[in-house]
């Protein structure tokens, strides 16, 4: 059985598991994840290892980390990061009632295996290989792990298709959860105009209409890209995304620690959004961008924060200005993250993700099974009523 940094040989490969990230080179990983086809810049070496070396995601927050690597003549074929934890926050797949489930039934459902990046709902990949039955391989060894160490069981949220395909093969359940996604045209929008052309009367005017607010107030917005985001940017970003955290009665998950590492490591991974009024910065909005990774070129709203109120703002900020940024730069992707029905008015559309789950207890793996087979019908439903407000003209036959 794999143990703590020992190895187990299986056929013509070799599973190894190490504590941190900085046992594992980033070279070698980013490589593999590069390669990817749904890779994404929250996978990258320097991104989990910020949010270790920060204190973000450590065992003393929660989240202890297990990085598995598939080695083939000392090469490495595949990997993916695991966290075993002791409670269900920061994942946004809700299992909150498996766990009272399990409480109620005198049973430990913590701590539980992650397959995820911690506060990060991006969809993409987690099982970083080299071929399909590597992925496999690499996913029954996990499975493996967690059944050795007893744990109550395996998850891996917003995995990619490939990575479903291996979990599912190895027993794990499918779960859907709906997010709401901007795509750009084919031919791609010539102008934000263009793109307001597209909607619905009554959906172009409610656009205009909250932005006119967000005008009217005065403000205007000051972007910056990559490197031209400086110290003092950043400073003023997680003084915004504290408060607003602060305001809602919790702290942040990310400190500010681990934004200096992102400033340092892979400043051309963001983008910032500064309002303004009359010279002076009120509010921000950090979204990532995928630079560093090949394929569809795609945007993520992640951060923002506020140190007043004005109406609308949050709409201006998160969402018409990454568009009006994303079709000036031939982005073709804009991911407003999870939840949120409020975003289908704004002109993102629902998109079906999906997480993988294995539970240890056979009873609870079958209810479980069951509730979900309910559950997903409730979301196809749900994505198709959701579909039929479309706020495109096309989509309605206008």
């Amino acid at each position: 059985m794999i143990d703590r940094k020992t190895t187990e040989i299986a056929n013509d490969y070799v599973i190894r598991v190490l504590d941190s990230p900085a046992e594992v080179a980033a070279g070698t990983w980013n490589a593999l994840l590069f390669s990817q086809p749904q890779a994404t810049p929250f996978m990258r070496h320097e991104y989990l290892d910020a949010l270790h070396a920060s204190g973000c995601a450590t065992a003393d927050t929660g989240w202890t980390p297990k990085f598995f690597l598939l080695e083939r003549q000392g090469e490495l074929a595949a990997a993916c990061v695991l966290y075993l934890k002791t409670h269900s926050r920061g994942e946004y797949v809700f299992d909150w009632a498996w766990a009272n489930a399990y409480a109620q039934h005198g049973l430990a459902y913590y701590p539980k295996a992650l397959c995820a990046v911690p506060f990060t709902p991006v969809p993409g990949a987690r099982l970083l290989a080299r071929s399909q039955a590597d992925r496999a391989h690499l996913a029954s060894a996990m499975l493996d792990w967690c059944k050795y160490q007893q744990l109550s069981g395996l998850h891996a949220l917003f995995a990619s298709d490939d990575d479903l395909a291996a979990f599912e093969t190895s027993g794990l359940l499918l779960r859907h959860t709906v997010q709401f996604h901007w795509h750009n045209t084919t031919p791609a929008y010539v102008g934000f105009e263009a793109f307001m052309a597209q909607l619905t009367p009554e959906k172009r005017k409610k656009i205009r209409q909250e932005r006119r607010k967000v005008a009217d107030a005065g403000i205007r917005f000051r972007v910056r890209e990559g490197r031209q985001i400086g110290a003092a940017d950043w400073d003023f970003f997680y003084q915004c995304y504290e408060n607003t955290y602060l305001e809602h009665g919790n702290a942040p998950y990310l400190n500010r620690d681990f934004f200096s590492r992102m400033a340092r490591t892979m400043p051309e991974d963001w983008l910032l959004f500064v309002a303004e009024r009359n010279g002076q910065a009120i509010a921000a909005s950090l979204l990532a961008i995928n630079t560093s990774c090949a394929g569809e070129r795609a945007a993520y709203g992640r951060y923002w924060g506020a140190l007043e109120r004005v109406d609308c703002l949050h709409f201006e900020a998160c969402y018409y200005q990454p568009l009006v940024w994303c079709i000036a730069n031939g982005y073709q992707r804009f991911e407003g993250g999870a939840q949120g029905e409020h975003k289908l008015a704004r002109a993102l559309l629902p998109v079906t993700t999906t997480s993988a789950h294995w539970l240890a207890q056979p009873q609870f793996l079958a209810a479980v099974d069951r509730y979900l087979s309910a559950e997903r019908a409730g979301i196809e439903t749900y994505v198709e009523d959701l579909r039929q407000h479309s706020p495109f003209k096309s989509a309605r036959g206008d």
